[in-house]
């Protein structure tokens, strides 16, 4: 009967020692999801906080928080590389951008100062903007009315703007003719396009007489009486529309 009675007493008290790694398990779970929870959160301040207290509360060994700090959420190691190559790229645009800048600064300043000396301020203008460094020449600075061919003071001029433009040998340079709405109907000059590309022509091949200037970056464009600048229904403002366009192209816009 003793024996029956101690047998039943040793049922009723079982080994429970297997609960101690169990309820390890479920902390070590528990601080996994509470750090993914706070990592999303990217709140640094936060995850410090937990890192710290965990630190404390878990085994006096090296921590498994020890070294880590929270990744923000979609993030890739392909995106990341991806995005640092973008910002390299564009902070080596901006530096270029900022050096042909200063160096088509320092052109416009060079040809205000001939324009200037020679008397030419109201017949030429420079303006730099974003994408080209543009001088615009009057007609009749360079030609006689209806005529393609140069005269002597525009010939100086443009052996003066490519001495300069030898100097700046890694920019494209396109020369335009512009026409006002005058029709034109000659032997030599069938229309307006006719007139503005032989007068672009005409202004390029004197740039071109400079052996060094480097002719495989240069072209021309007649634009008749496309591309006006003024109205074409008074005097002052044809005048304004007849002109050839010197245009220094930005490598970085």
């Amino acid at each position: 009967m003793r024996k029956e009675r101690h047998k039943h007493d040793h049922e009723e008290h079982m080994d429970e020692s297997w609960l101690i790694p169990y309820a390890d398990l479920l902390t070590l779970l528990l601080a996994m999801f509470i750090v993914l929870f706070a990592s999303s959160q990217i709140d640094q301040k936060k995850f410090d906080e937990i890192r710290k207290s965990f630190q404390a509360a878990l085994s006096g060994g090296p921590s498994f928080f020890q070294n880590m700090s929270p990744v923000p959420p979609n993030t890739e190691v392909g995106v990341e590389r991806e995005g640092a190559a973008e910002e390299k790229e564009q902070s080596t645009d901006e530096q270029m951008r900022q050096k042909e800048s200063v160096q088509l600064l320092e052109l416009k300043r060079q040809i205000d100062q001939y324009i200037e000396e020679n008397g030419m301020t109201t017949r030429i203008e420079t303006q730099l903007d974003q994408y080209q460094l543009r001088i615009t020449i009057s007609d009749n600075t360079l030609f006689a009315s209806g005529s393609a061919q140069l005269n002597p003071e525009s010939r100086q001029l443009a052996g003066t703007i490519s001495i300069l433009l030898e100097q700046h040998p890694d920019y494209e340079v396109i020369v335009a003719g512009h026409t006002d709405n005058v029709p034109i109907k000659t032997s030599n000059f069938p229309s307006n396009f006719h007139l503005s590309s032989d007068r672009a022509l005409a202004f390029m091949s004197v740039l071109l007489e400079n052996p060094d200037v480097g002719k495989e970056r240069f072209s021309i464009i007649g634009y008749g009486e496309n591309k006006p600048v003024a109205t074409n229904d008074t005097p002052e403002g044809r005048a304004q529309n007849r002109r050839v366009e010197v245009s220094i192209i930005r490598n970085v816009q």
